[in-house]
């Protein structure tokens, strides 16, 4: 692992994922932040993507489930993890992100930002508190180098 999460890695929990389908609201904002620029990485695991399946075939059906499924395999950067972790906090960890978006009050909480500190370093924030603070032309210059050229995809394709 780095000493340092990359702070163009952003990891999204389940409910995130889910809220970013079924929703047109803070979770599809986060994530088409995330989704406009090539340089900016959404990782996730297989079992964070399993649950999030799981999860959407409960409140539509298989087919949009596996729909999503197969579009955010296609966008994500694959980390692996132990199956007994718990999935956007291991995706996080071992894809060395900078960023949790999470709508779990009690994963963002002081208390539980005290207790992974010592563990991992990544923020945690809802997506609300994400799309507000996200800085892609700061990002861009710390990460890339250069002046930023503006979001480079379609979040939507």
């Amino acid at each position: 692992m780095a000493d340092r999460p990359d702070p163009a890695r952003v990891v999204a929990d389940v409910g995130v994922l889910t809220a970013d389908l079924f929703v047109d609201g803070d979770a599809r904002e986060a994530l088409d932040r995330v989704r406009s620029h090539t340089w900016v990485d959404l990782v996730a695991s297989d079992p964070l993507l399993e649950r999030t399946e799981q999860v959407v075939a409960r409140l539509a059906d298989s087919d949009l489930a596996a729909d999503h499924r197969e579009r955010l395999e296609a966008e994500r950067v694959a980390v692996e993890h132990p199956a007994d972790d718990h999935p956007a906090l291991a995706s996080a960890y071992r894809g060395e992100a900078a960023h949790l978006l999470s709508y779990d009050e009690d994963l963002g909480s002081p208390q539980a930002g005290l207790s992974l500190q010592s563990r991992v370093s990544v923020s945690v924030r809802s997506p609300d508190a994400f799309a507000r603070l996200f800085d892609p032309e700061s990002l861009y210059e710390a990460v890339e180098g250069g002046a930023y050229p503006g979001p480079d995809r379609d979040p939507r394709e």
